[in-house]
């Protein structure tokens, strides 16, 4: 009996030593995070409420939340969400209803060994939470505001999805099911997972229908200054605020390395940081760079100093900011 009490405390002693290894793993990452954005920002919280958060560009955006405060809508949102990205129109409800099937069955025959499949459902839980509380709307076309936004949300569940699918698979004969019966009840399952993807495939991934949509928004404009800017000379170097178009540089094959632009900035210089490149060739553009990108309200069209600069182009797209192409210098042959 001593032997076993022994046997027993030792066991918990290593499974107490074990656990807190594991919580201080997971605990670093986070911890050291909090302390990085402390000492460069002066904020430990600025990925949370800075400029760049989710609460500020929801802020700039200005989409609305139909889930705000209400965690029970924002997870019914988000299971919307992922069953559109899984198939189109009522097919989406099979993977859906396949996944609480699953849980039933893991939940009844698996019991503690059904644990995994519990957690590849934390993501609802994340995801509702953060639509609800955390500034980060998500909208589906069938529901209003009958669109499409922030739809990879819903492909956080794709795992989930693929273990049900397996689950299911494999209950047909861990429930008793015949040979016979239970190779057509595979098949069918099979048939219907092939069925499904093919709805997808004629209707196009929501996912892939929103980034479409948002490059046709955008396209216009970038392809129209990365014209010009292709027509420059390939040795010159720019000042712009690469924020939303950082790929008009990448199409033009300009390496950022020539190109002054906000991540320049040394946040861990407060509160302002007149020594430091960004801040210097706003202020004096010439000395630093050739040419000139603004777009109207970005931090190049408000705060960089125009009065030696000569206006080279004038961009305007429907829906978009105007952009404005400066030459910093004498305005040189722009032959390639």
């Amino acid at each position: 009996m001593l032997r076993r009490w022994q046997n027993r405390a030792l066991d918990d002693l290593n499974l107490r030593q074990d656990a807190a290894k594991f919580l201080l793993g997971i605990a670093v990452a986070p911890v050291l995070w909090l302390a990085y954005n402390g000492v460069v920002y002066g904020n430990a919280l600025e990925f949370a409420n800075g400029p760049y958060s989710a609460k500020a560009i929801e802020q700039r955006v200005g989409a609305p939340n139909p889930a705000l405060h209400s965690a029970r809508v924002a997870a019914i949102y988000y299971l919307k969400s992922a069953q559109l990205n899984m198939a189109d129109g009522n097919w989406g409800r099979f993977w859906l209803a396949a996944a609480f099937v699953a849980v039933a069955i893991g939940a009844w025959r698996l019991r503690g060994q059904s644990a995994p499949v519990l957690l590849l459902w934390v993501p609802l839980v994340f995801y509702a939470l953060s639509i609800a509380y955390g500034s980060v709307p998500i909208h589906v076309h069938t529901w209003w505001p009958f669109a499409t936004f922030n739809q990879r949300y819903g492909l956080q569940l794709l795992p989930m999805f693929a273990v049900s699918t397996g689950v299911l698979t494999a209950s047909v004969f861990l429930l008793g099911a015949g040979a016979q019966h239970g190779g057509k009840l595979v098949a069918t399952l099979l048939a219907l997972v092939v069925v499904s993807y093919a709805s997808v495939w004629r209707a196009e991934p929501q996912c892939l229908k929103e980034a479409r949509r948002n490059w046709e928004i955008r396209n216009p404009l970038d392809s129209a200054v990365q014209r010009i800017i292709g027509r420059l000379p390939r040795d010159a170097r720019f000042l712009m605020e690469l924020g939303e178009h950082v790929g008009v540089m990448q199409q033009s094959g300009i390496l950022l390395r020539q190109v002054v632009n906000n991540e320049n900035h040394r946040p861990w210089r407060r509160p302002s940081d007149p020594e430091g490149l960004w801040e210097r060739a706003l202020a004096d553009p010439p000395r630093y760079v050739d040419f000139v990108i603004a777009f109207d309200g970005d931090a190049v069209d408000q705060r960089a100093n125009k009065i030696n600069l000569t206006e080279l182009a004038e961009v305007h797209a429907t829906g978009q900011p105007r952009a404005r192409i400066y030459a910093a210098h004498s305005v040189p042959n722009q032959s390639r």
